[in-house]
């Protein structure tokens, strides 16, 4: 019932649709709850009676009665709707907006097929119910009192007899929505793991068909599709076996109607127009039962739904503004790591007491084998994560102690794995800086080499790049989303190996406007080229989470071993093939 009401709590904004529609609704049950008086009074006192004039009265007051029904029909489902797609509205934003603020250790965590489920089907869910599933049961159950109340009152001993299957037909639901709710459950989270691996496939075909396992990825999604049917035909049998038991003991009081009924109007204890009405009131309680069943099916859904939606809505963030938390101002650009230790996982260390100290403007390379923690120091300046010891200061001040949006936005990021988004090549490198100029998003992607390319495009800036930048080369994709760092003019440039993949020429344009674009800025560089690292002001090389050495390169390659054996074995021939390149002879 929590999470019932919980659910609920969203049609409060649109309380006033809610009350004309179940407004609505009152008037159409009692509409239909008048309806069968009429046809009694056809019967006894048109029919029985050869009274033409009330016959007509009677058929004229059905028609009129119709109509009044039809309009507020038309009503409850418009203004029921409107609340319920409100509702769905109203979630699926929470759910975005919450998804964009969690931390990247949740995102690491999930699945991205899993949420794209519990935005897309599990809200879709709550919606019908928020709907006419909701209406539709208070509807049952207003029909279902005012019926039997009535009956009670036309024929008290015929209404005992008629509705004594209904304490029967409530215990049988009440048990079939217990056992059913764990399948309900289990077939959405198996959905949400099925859409996963479609997401994941359709982003990696290149992948599959690269390495010929587009049959074993068939076998896994039939699998996975296999678990699907197998819970959901469950689901059905035990539906089919509960619904028409329901629908024949709400129908079998037909019988004892016709029955009881018949023999008391032979022996005048009933009129006939009233056994007519009698009737027509039970096969009205027949529909109602119909949709409890059905509705209470709906409710389940919904209610593993709401589960799986608020799971999201209530995860907590591991990054957050701190109460206090301060707005960070234009800042110089001094970093410091103090002492800094830090894991993904608990008992699982990535960086141990790392502390170095980079003055405003200079250009820091970072170094080491993979996996060593290069990107992870990289990510700890923006509070991507917290650290878990020692303290990350920027010109002195605790990034923990200023709100995250001044601190993001005073640092650009190109990450090693770029991202473009499915819209035009303006629109990606101007996504930091929405209302930037043409000249200025021109002089960005100039800065980037990146400039002469877009302009071979038929639609130059205007040209769609196709989902995550598909129709762009590797090379273009990261001189676009260097562009669209530069754009944003940051006080801090983080470059997680930005030139890993574009070739030596096009990796010396866009060296050579870094360097100019670089002045004055305080500059993280992560590369596994010589060339990148050779003119930094700072090198930290990282090896197993430590820092174990830092300095210039000239300094670096007579003191420190680590450095000299990663220049040798990874980036010794890089300067030769450099080298034979611009003398034109052997190295």
């Amino acid at each position: 019932m929590k999470t019932f009401w919980r659910v609920m709590s969203y049609l409060r904004p649109y309380w006033l649709y809610q009350v004309l529609a179940y407004t609505c609704m009152l008037g159409i049950t009692a509409v239909s709850l008048y309806m069968p008086q009429i046809i009694r009074d056809v019967v006894d006192q048109g029919i029985e009676q050869g009274n033409v004039s009330a016959l007509a009265t009677s058929v004229l007051l059905l028609l009129g009665l119709t109509l009044v029904r039809g309009l507020f029909r038309f009503g409850e489902g418009y203004l029921t709707e409107s609340a319920s797609q409100g509702v769905s509205y109203d979630l699926r934003n929470q759910l975005y907006h919450k998804m964009e603020q969690l931390s990247f250790s949740y995102h690491d965590r999930a699945q991205t097929g899993q949420l794209l489920s519990r935005t897309t089907s599990d809200v879709e869910r709550l919606q019908r119910l928020t709907g006419r599933g909701l209406l539709g049961l208070f509807n049952a159950v207003i029909m279902i009192i005012g019926t039997t109340v009535i009956l009670i009152g036309m024929q008290p001993t015929l209404a005992v007899l008629s509705l004594a299957a209904m304490p029967l037909i409530t215990i049988l639901m009440s048990n079939f929505v217990r056992h059913q709710h764990p399948l309900w459950r289990s077939r959405q989270n198996i959905m949400a793991e099925l859409t996963a691996r479609v997401e994941q496939n359709l982003y990696g075909v290149s992948v599959v068909r690269g390495f010929a396992q587009e049959d074993a990825e068939i076998s896994r999604f039939d699998a996975e599709n296999d678990r699907i049917f197998d819970v959901s035909m469950t689901l059905t049998r035990r539906g089919s076996r509960m619904m028409p038991l329901i629908v024949l003991l709400a129908s079998a009081s037909t019988v004892v109607i016709l029955w009881v009924g018949g023999t008391m109007v032979v022996q005048g204890i009933l009129t006939l127009g009233a056994l007519v009405a009698f009737n027509s009131y039970m096969l009205q309680l027949v529909g109602p039962m119909r949709r409890v069943g059905f509705l209470i099916t709906l409710i389940g859904e919904s209610h593993a739904s709401a589960e799986r939606v608020f799971e999201v809505l209530d995860a907590e963030s591991e990054v957050n503004d701190s109460p206090d938390a301060k707005e960070l101002g234009q800042i110089e650009g001094a970093v410091t790591f103090e002492n800094v230790s830090f894991g993904y996982f608990d008992g699982s260390p990535v960086l141990q007491d790392v502390s170095f100290e980079v003055k405003p403007g200079q250009v820091v390379a970072l170094l080491g084998p993979t996996g060593s923690g290069k990107s992870t120091i990289t990510n700890l300046i923006p509070r991507f994560y917290d650290v878990d010891e020692g303290a990350i200061k920027i010109d002195g001040i605790d990034v923990r102690d200023v709100t995250l949006d001044s601190l993001r936005s005073q640092i650009g990021m190109v990450l090693q794995e770029t991202m473009l988004f499915g819209s035009t090549v303006r629109e990606n490198i101007a996504f930091g800086r929405p209302d930037a100029t043409q000249e200025e998003i021109e002089e960005a992607a100039k800065a980037a080499a990146a400039h002469d390319f877009i302009m071979q495009f038929p639609d130059g800036y205007d040209t769609e790049v196709g989902e995550r930048g598909t129709t762009l080369s590797g090379g273009q994709r990261q001189r676009v989303a260097i562009a669209r760092a530069l754009l944003l003019d940051p006080r801090i440039l983080i470059l997680d190996d930005a030139t890993s993949s574009v070739d030596t020429e096009t990796e010396q344009q866009i060296q050579g406007a870094l360097k100019n674009l670089m002045r004055g800025r305080t500059s993280f560089v992560i590369a596994q080229r010589v060339s990148t690292v050779r003119d930094a002001d700072m090198i930290l090389v990282i090896d197993r989470g430590r820092l174990v050495a830092q300095g210039r390169h000239q300094d670096l390659i007579r003191e420190s071993g680590i450095y000299a054996d990663i220049y040798y074995r990874q980036l010794r021939q890089e300067d030769m093939d450099l080298a034979e390149a611009v003398m034109g002879r052997p190295a």
